[in-house]
């Protein structure tokens, strides 16, 4: 749990430093910082959504390949 944290921690920083430097805004770089975790954890779960799709099928496909 310490190392989950410390990597929040890593990437709202690395988040927050790079749109700052970008943009030379405290708020936008809060705001991209607190966002950006938020929807990347989004996409996150429905990645993993599909690739269990596609797992799912690579398992099924061999045998249907050896019927045929």
């Amino acid at each position: 749990m310490i190392k989950t944290i410390s990597f929040g921690i890593v990437h709202f920083t690395v988040a927050f430093a790079v749109v700052f430097a970008l943009t030379g805004s405290l708020v936008i770089g809060g705001l991209v910082a607190v966002i950006e975790p938020l929807v990347n954890t989004l996409a996150y779960h429905y990645h993993e959504k599909v690739w269990d799709r596609i797992r799912g099928r690579a398992q099924v496909q061999p045998a249907t390949v050896l019927q045929g």
